[in-house]
């Protein structure tokens, strides 16, 4: 019987280095993206290594009937792995930055994910069988100055996870939230409007292709938060130590010095 995985955010980094795992591991993929274009040279590139049946669904997640309107898509599918991978970040102080942007942002982040989880979790619950693998961040653990939605928006991934984790027991469907630190990926060009060599903290950042190895191993053996490196563990712990407000002082520093602000 075919395994077939949904992944979001799959025409580069995270999304297509998880992709390639998943079609590795035999399953039937459905992708989505905005990027067109990309969205064909990874299907390309995953084809190259595997034999797998590829649908893509280009698609801005960030409409308000997104959810929908792929979950229609793919209705007569059974989904055995939602990947919810797709976000991108904005820089700036919240009084200055472009709300049209930051509402995109949370509507991606937060209601789309969410969404789709609502309208494909049924069917998995149903069948007793299922994994859903949502990208938090390291910066879903403390409060983020100059970043303040991003790092809201990824705090309410985490914690939202770890609650339908704890709802899922016992019902043959886990949820796995993956919390990476700075990753190798485009990113960092959409957050600062310039490529990620511009970027001047660069001692801690991962490569895309070993955290997502990380997180998808992590996912099918039904880990709850999946933090990649010793360091970011570490990272993450602090503000268990240190108050929020210190914690948001030191994030605002670290992106200030990021930017020779």
């Amino acid at each position: 019987m075919s395994k077939n995985a949904l992944v979001t955010g799959a025409a580069s980094g995270l999304g297509l280095e998880l992709s390639l795992l998943l079609a590795k591991d035999d399953y039937n993929l459905i992708l989505v993206d905005v990027d067109a274009t990309n969205l064909e040279v990874a299907k390309k590139e995953i084809l190259k290594v595997n034999k797998t049946e590829i649908t893509l669904i280009v698609k801005d997640l960030s409409e308000p009937t997104a959810a929908q309107d792929v979950f229609n898509h793919i209705s007569n599918v059974s989904i055995d792995v939602l990947v919810n991978n797709a976000g991108f970040g904005l820089f700036g102080k919240f009084s200055e930055t472009n709300w049209e942007r930051e509402m995109q942002m949370l509507q991606l982040h937060v209601i789309t994910a969410t969404h789709l989880i609502k309208l494909i979790i049924v069917g998995m619950l149903e069948r007793n069988s299922g994994k859903i693998l949502n990208l938090s961040s390291l910066a879903g653990f403390q409060p983020g100055p100059l970043m303040s939605i991003y790092y809201a928006s990824k705090a309410y991934m985490l914690s939202f996870s770890q609650a339908i984790s704890n709802e899922l027991k016992g019902t043959g469907v886990s949820a796995t939230v993956l919390c990476p630190g700075p990753t190798k990926t485009s990113f960092q060009e959409v957050v600062s409007g310039s490529s990620s060599s511009d970027n001047k903290i660069a001692f801690n950042m991962a490569c895309a292709k070993e955290v997502a190895a990380f997180g998808y191993k992590a996912m099918h053996n039904g880990k709850i938060v999946a933090v990649p490196g010793a360091f970011n563990k570490f990272l993450a712990g602090l503000p268990r130590v240190l108050s929020r407000n210190r914690a948001a002082s030191i994030v605002r520093k670290l992106q200030e010095k990021n930017r020779d602000l």
